[in-house]
C-alpha cells in the first residue's frame, strides 16, 4: 500500500520513475518537524563546542573581554572549528543529533557524502543565517527585533523546504546531499 504523506513522497520510493529497481531499499524523507528539532538539538550540543572553542582561543590569545579587537579571529576561528566538525560528522553520516533524531545524510545516489560535498554543504547551510544577520548590520537593530528577524527567516526558510520536489532543504539540493530516514549508524 502506497503511502500518501507527503513526507513518504518522492522520486526515490518503489515504482517511481526516478528508482525503477523496486528491490532498492527505499529512503523516506524525515519530516519537517524532525528535522527542525534535530536541527535545534544540534544548536543545544554546538554550545559546548562554541564553550570549549571559545574558553581555548580566549586562553591561548590571553583575550580579556568580549570587545577584544581580535574578537572577529574569534569568529572567524569558530566557523573554521564548525566547519571541521560538520563535515568530519557528515561524511560519517550523522551528527550525534543526527543519530538522535534517526537522520541521515546521504549523496543524491544515497552513498556516503564526500568530504568536498559535506564542505559545500557546510558553507551552503549558512543561508540559514546570512541573510538576516546582514539585515541586521546597516540597521542596529535590538535584540529583540533582530531575534524575531532571525527567527523569522529561519522559519521562512524551513518552510520553503515544501516547495522542493523531494522536500529537502534547498541548500542540501544545492550541494547534492540528501537527508533520509535511518537508525543510528554503528560504530566502525
Amino acid at each position: 500500500m502506497a503511502s500518501s504523506s507527503p513526507e513518504a513522497s518522492g522520486p526515490d520510493q518503489p515504482g517511481s520513475p526516478a528508482n525503477p529497481a523496486t528491490s532498492a531499499p527505499v529512503s523516506i524523507v524525515p519530516g519537517l518537524w524532525r528535522r527542525m528539532a534535530c536541527w535545534l538539538y544540534e544548536g543545544m550540543l554546538l554550545f559546548a563546542v562554541v564553550f570549549v572553542s571559545g574558553w581555548l582561543f580566549s586562553t591561548l590569545g590571553q583575550m580579556r573581554d568580549a570587545m577584544d579587537s581580535r574578537r572577529h579571529l574569534l569568529q572567524a576561528f569558530l566557523f573554521v572549528v564548525f566547519g571541521v566538525y560538520f563535515v568530519w560528522f557528515w561524511t560519517k553520516g550523522q551528527t550525534l543529533a543526527m543519530k538522535t533524531w534517526n537522520i541521515r545524510i546521504v549523496d543524491a545516489h544515497g552513498q556516503p557524502v564526500s568530504q568536498r560535498r559535506a564542505l559545500a554543504r557546510y558553507l551552503l547551510s549558512w543561508v540559514w543565517f546570512l541573510p538576516p544577520l546582514a539585515a541586521i548590520a546597516p540597521f542596529k537593530l535590538s535584540g529583540g527585533e533582530s531575534t524575531v528577524l532571525i527567527f523569522g527567516w529561519v522559519a521562512i526558510w524551513a518552510l520553503l523546504a515544501r516547495f522542493h520536489p523531494d522536500r529537502q532543504f534547498w541548500h542540501d539540493a544545492w550541494a547534492g546531499t540528501r537527508l533520509i530516514t535511518s537508525k543510528p549508524m554503528s560504530r566502525r
